[in-house]
C-alpha cells in the first residue's frame, strides 16, 4: 500500500511535525484545529451540583491560540448539594459525630431506622442534603483571575465572563438562572507566550430572583431578567 500521498497531505494539514499541540498551530498554519480557540467553538463542560469550582492552568498566545473559551452549561440536581443553603429566619445545623465525656449534654443517638411513622402530630425528620427548590432560581458565578505571580505576564492577560448571548459581562461576578449556560474565555494581550491560572466557582449563593438585593440584580446575566 502506498501511502505517500496520505503522509504529504497530513504535513500540508499540520506541518512536518504532525502535530496539532497549540505551541506549533500557527507555524502550521492549523489554528483551525485549536481546542477552544472562539466563542462559538468553546470547549464545554456541564454543571449539575453546586457550589462546584473549575480551575484552569495553561497558556494562550503566541504560535497559539490568542484566546481559549468555556461555555458552562448549568443544571442543578436539586437532589443533593455540596453546602448547605440558608433560608431566612433559619440557620444550617452541623451535625458532628463527637465523643466528648466533658461535654454537660448527654450523647445523642441517631437511628434513621426509628420511628418511620407520626409519633404524637411529629413527623419523622429526614436528614438530606438537598436543594430547596425556589421560584425563578439563580445561582452565583464567579471568575478569579489567580495568576502567576509575574507581573510582566499577568498584566498582558484578560479573563471575561460572557452571557449566553456571547456579550462580555462587565464584571468578575453575575447571576445566572440555575438551568441556563454561560462562557467564560481567556485572551491574551500581547505577542508572547502567556501563562494564565483561573478559577470559576458556580453556585455560592442560590437564591430566587425576588431574594435578589437591587446590587446582585445587577449582575444578572444580560437576556435573561
Amino acid at each position: 500500500m502506498d501511502v505517500t500521498a496520505e503522509i504529504l497531505q497530513n504535513h500540508i494539514t499540520y506541518g512536518a511535525s504532525d502535530s496539532t499541540a497549540p505551541s506549533g498551530l500557527s507555524s502550521s498554519r492549523s489554528l483551525n484545529y485549536a481546542s477552544g480557540p472562539s466563542i462559538t467553538r468553546p470547549d464545554t463542560i456541564k454543571i449539575a451540583t453546586i457550589p462546584f469550582s473549575l480551575k484552569y492552568q495553561d497558556s494562550v498566545g503566541l504560535f497559539g491560540t490568542e484566546n481559549y473559551f468555556v461555555k458552562v452549561t448549568v443544571n442543578i440536581d436539586m437532589t443533593y448539594a455540596k453546602a448547605c443553603f440558608e433560608e431566612p429566619f433559619w440557620e444550617c445545623a452541623v451535625v458532628k459525630d463527637i465523643d466528648d465525656p466533658s461535654s454537660v449534654y448527654q450523647q445523642a443517638k441517631i437511628d434513621l431506622t426509628a420511628d418511620l411513622g407520626t409519633v404524637n402530630t411529629y413527623a419523622p425528620a429526614s436528614m438530606k442534603s438537598t436543594v430547596n427548590e425556589k421560584t425563578n432560581p439563580f445561582v452565583s458565578v464567579e471568575l478569579n483571575n489567580l495568576k502567576t505571580g509575574n507581573i510582566y505576564v499577568d498584566n498582558w492577560l484578560d479573563t471575561r465572563l460572557y452571557t449566553a448571548e456571547r456579550e462580555e459581562h462587565p464584571y468578575d461576578k453575575m447571576y445566572v438562572r440555575a438551568n441556563d449556560y454561560f462562557y467564560l474565555g481567556v485572551h491574551a494581550r500581547n505577542t508572547r507566550r502567556l501563562p494564565y491560572n483561573i478559577e470559576c466557582v458556580i453556585g455560592n449563593d442560590y437564591k430566587g430572583f425576588d431574594e435578589l438585593t437591587d446590587e446582585e440584580r445587577r449582575l444578572v446575566a444580560r437576556g435573561i431578567n
